[in-house]
């Protein structure tokens, strides 16, 4: 059962709060950087929670068995530009054979240019890598491990399982626990991607399939068991299962060779299985993220881009039931590991990316885009050919989906600022989150707790009529000092402060605010302990404007009741104009700079149309 209190706090997405008493002192700064997993977000040492944001760079997948474009680019160059302009993540594909390669010690030539990259002269592939981590580390990036392929081949990404030939399974796991031994002390990589995109159709064989065995094809059990060696070497690493190509429909076995018994999707877009058969890490499973990936029409012209779509439709049709259920249940955190494109070809290929861009905004969803490279022959890249010059139409539609703090792009680092030391476009997460945790950490006291503990929740719906006057409360605390920049995040939390059970369906509460503009505004539940389908968001514009306000956020339930003395668990809300332009909050009715939780009569709770919390504007 919950204790029932709207908390509100203008705070990053994803932050847990405690209640008033339950307020630990400033934590210190984590002094490593390794993430684990919160329901559906990921957190920080201190349970802060993070956005990993961020592309992909090619080439240690392919025969070069290095970087792509150190034939002509400098390695710190590039490094430095994509942490300037906001890539707090990278991902790196690589291949088994690469890797069992470099665990022999056995080198070849790589494709480097040392005039323009006279730091390299005389490394090999492995040695250019630990440089680069090197610079990633000095410019406060992280990285991603993928394992693209099993051979080096540069089209050995379109194999569709992690075994060819002489790389057998067991290899494959073997070259995982290599790497993760290797670097298990670095916090610069803080992540796993298992395999790339495992696929196949109804009839191919090879093909990766995800059930409840252990035959050699199952994906599903392959992630769990790379997953489970990989954390018995560093059990703080993530570990990303992506999805795969075809899901038998209900009642249909995965024999069946018949082309309409399944949905087909993108490589290793169907994550449809997880819903019967989750990946299970065992007492790891706090560090589990799905992984799917998504394109446009230019890429493949998909069944669901035939006639008119837009967001709404490819959220019902194609993402919702695919993945993003994972995201909307609190199951786990979603990080797309591929998406992207051409800009200005064909107007579907722009609605969709904007589409995808925004709901990945909306949703907090972490993402690496595809790709840095510019020689990516069905995407092109964020580079131009000259691997110097950035594309700056596609940066523009990229930007406002990276992590930014104040007008700054945020690090996953707590001690660099994105960008190195002397960054004037980037912050850590020391700035971001002043000297500790926003949230209690457990670390502190006792071991974090997994994410498969027992988590409480609204009880059902009851029929006990409407709320007394005076059982409602709403407390507020405000973590954001930013006063301009162009979202809104308010966390709130319901309290019953009365002596019988509260029907949450009568209850609503509202946020005052300025819209600062004419641009529509959007209203997003990014998480809530019961659930975000049990709550109900609207922004209402006031007929005539007041003191401090234009508008209200309304939230309101779907579903649920709350006994006396517990309350409904965080709310996390967000709000964002339709242009994306900055909001200024300094004049907003319901806002105030609060460190810690008081009550807030600035937002009103209402039983129907009775104000039984709080005073209007």
């Amino acid at each position: 059962m919950l204790s029932l209190v709207v908390a509100v706090t203008a705070a990053v997405p994803g932050v847990y709060i405690a209640n008033a008493a339950e307020q630990p002192a400033v934590a210190a700064v984590p002094t490593k950087d390794w993430l684990h997993v919160q329901g559906n977000q990921i957190v920080d040492e201190a349970n802060n929670p993070v956005w990993l944001t961020g592309t992909n760079w090619f080439g240690f997948n392919a025969s070069e068995r290095v970087f792509h474009g150190l034939w002509s680019a400098n390695i710190t160059t590039v490094t430095k530009s994509m942490a300037d302009r906001g890539i707090n993540m990278v991902r790196v594909p690589i291949s088994t054979q690469l890797l069992l390669e470099w665990k022999a010690g056995t080198f070849g030539t790589v494709n480097v240019n040392t005039f323009a990259n006279p730091e390299l002269a005389g490394k090999n592939s492995l040695q250019v890598f630990d440089y680069w981590l090197g610079l990633c580390e000095q410019f406060g990036i992280k990285v991603m491990i993928d394992v693209h392929s099993a051979e080096a081949d540069n089209a050995g990404h379109n194999y569709p399982v992690w075994y060819k030939g002489s790389i057998t399974a067991e290899l494959f796991y073997q070259g995982w626990e290599w790497i993760t031994t290797r670097y298990r002390e670095n916090d610069t990589i803080v992540a796993m991607d298992v395999k790339n995109e495992p696929h196949g159709s109804q009839s191919e064989n090879p093909r990766a399939k995800w059930d409840g065995s252990t035959d050699p094809d199952n994906w599903k059990y392959v992630c769990e068991t790379a997953g489970k060696r990989i954390l018995a070497i560093n059990p703080n690493l993530l570990i990303l299962c992506e999805g795969i190509q075809v899901y038998p429909k209900s009642g249909v076995p995965w024999t069946s060779t018949g082309l309409t018994d399944y949905h087909n999707m993108w490589w290793g877009g169907n994550l449809r299985g997880v819903a019967e058969h989750p990946v299970n890490l065992g007492a790891n499973q706090d560090q589990l993220v799905y992984s799917p990936h998504d394109y446009g029409p230019l890429v493949f012209d998909q069944p669901w881009f035939q006639g008119d779509f837009d967001k709404t439709s490819l959220t019902n049709d194609v993402w919702r039931p695919n993945w993003l259920y994972i995201h909307e249940n609190n199951t786990a955190p979603l990080l797309i590991g591929e998406w992207g494109g051409r800009l200005g070809q064909d107007p579907r290929q722009d609605k969709w990316m904007f589409a995808l861009r925004d709901l990945m905004i909306e949703k907090r969803i972490h993402h690496t885009f595809w790709v840095l490279n510019p020689n990516s022959g069905d995407t092109g890249g964020l580079l131009l050919d000259d691997w110097q010059t950035w594309d700056e139409t596609k940066y523009a539609m990229l930007k406002p989906a990276l992590w930014q703090h104040n007008g700054k792009f945020v690090a996953l680092d707590h001690q660099v600022r994105l960008g190195g030391s002397g960054s004037t476009t980037g912050v850590n997460l020391a700035d971001v989150y002043g000297g500790g945790t926003s949230s209690p950490s457990p670390a502190a006291s006792s071991p974090r707790p997994s994410a498969s503990s027992p988590r409480p929740s609204v009880s059902p719906s009851s029929s006990n009529g409407p709320v007394p006057t005076g059982a409602l409360a709403v407390q507020y605390r405000n973590t954001d000092s930013a006063a301009t920049d162009n979202q809104i995040r308010p966390h709130l939390r319901v309290a019953n402060r009365g002596t019988s059970t509260v029907d949450l369906r009568t209850v609503t509460v509202r946020y005052y605010f300025t819209r600062d503009g004419a641009s529509a505004v959007n209203a997003v539940c990014d998480w809530a302990q019961a659930g975000c389908a049990n709550v109900s968001t609207r922004v209402v514009n006031l007929s005539s404007p007041v003191n401090g306000a234009d508008a209200y956020l309304e939230v309101g339930f779907t579903a649920g009741s709350v006994a006396a003395g517990a309350d409904t668990g965080d709310i996390q809300l967000r709000l964002n104009k339709a242009d994306w332009s900055n909001f200024n909050e300094a004049d907003d009715y319901s806002r105030a700079v609060q460190a810690s939780y008081v009550d807030a009569a600035r937002i009103p709770a209402y039983s129907g149309s009775t104000l039984v919390w709080g005073a209007a504007p």
